[in-house]
C-alpha cells in the first residue's frame, strides 16, 4: 500500500504563518482549519489568505491579524497579553478540540517552554510566553495541529533547515539569527546559515518541525 508523506522542504525556513499557509495550499480546507480554531474561544483575530507571487512563483499567503490590546499597567505599549505556559495549557485543554489536535498543540508548546526555559535558565513552569504567547503564535501552532490531523500523513520529512543570518528584534532586544531558543530547538538537526541577512527560521517554526 503507497504511504502519504508530507514533506518539509524548508530552503526559506519556516516560521507559523508559513507552515499555515503551505498546508492550506497543501489541502487543508480553509472553512475546516477556521470552524477548528474557533473551538478555541479566543476572540480578537481572524486568519488572512492571499494569493501572493514572489520572484514569478505563485504562493498562498497567510497572515494571523490580531486586535490591538491595551498595555499592562507600567508595561510599553503596542504589546499582546503575556500567558504562561500553564495559560496556554488550560485554554486548549478546555476547548472542545479533537484529542489528537490538543495532543500535538500541547507538545508543540512543551518544546518551546523547554528551549525558553533554558535560555532563560528558569523553571519549565516559571515561562512566561513574549512573542511565543502572542495570540498570532497560538493560532498558528493549534492551526499546525488541525491541519496535520486533517492531512493524516503515513510519514512526515524534512530538508535541512535554512536559518537565516543577521539579527532579529525580539521582546529581550537585539538577538542574533538564529535565535537562542530556535538554536536549541534544532540542536542535531541539519541546518544551514546564511542565504539572506534575516530570521528565515522561527521558534515556532522549528518547534512545529
Amino acid at each position: 500500500m503507497a504511504e502519504t508523506i508530507l514533506y518539509y522542504d524548508c530552503f526559506a525556513g519556516i516560521s507559523g504563518d508559513m507552515n499555515l499557509a503551505a498546508l492550506v495550499a497543501a489541502g487543508v480546507p480553509r472553512e475546516h482549519l477556521n470552524g477548528e480554531l474557533d473551538k478555541l474561544r479566543l476572540a480578537g483575530w481572524r486568519l488572512r489568505l492571499t494569493e501572493d507571487s514572489r520572484g514569478g512563483i505563485h504562493g498562498l499567503r497567510l497572515d494571523v491579524d490580531v486586535e490591538a490590546e491595551p498595555a499592562a499597567a507600567g508595561a510599553a505599549g503596542g504589546h499582546h497579553h503575556r500567558r504562561s505556559h500553564a495559560d496556554i495549557t488550560g485554554l486548549i485543554e478546555s476547548s472542545t478540540l479533537s484529542a489528537t489536535v490538543k495532543d500535538t498543540a500541547l507538545r508543540i508548546f512543551q518544546v518551546l517552554a523547554e528551549a525558553e526555559a533554558a535560555v532563560h535558565r528558569v523553571p519549565v513552569g516559571s515561562v512566561h510566553f513574549h512573542e511565543v504567547g502572542a495570540v498570532d503564535s497560538i493560532v498558528d501552532i493549534v492551526g499546525a495541529a488541525i491541519c496535520l490531523e486533517h492531512l493524516h500523513p503515513d510519514r512526515i520529512l524534512c530538508s535541512t533547515v535554512t536559518l537565516g543570518s543577521g539579527w532579529v528584534r525580539a521582546q529581550h532586544g537585539m538577538l542574533p539569527v538564529p535565535a537562542p531558543a530556535t538554536a536549541l530547538i534544532l540542536a542535531g538537526v541539519p541546518v544551514r546559515a546564511g542565504v539572506v541577512p534575516f530570521e528565515m527560521t522561527t521558534p515556532t517554526g522549528a518547534a512545529i518541525l
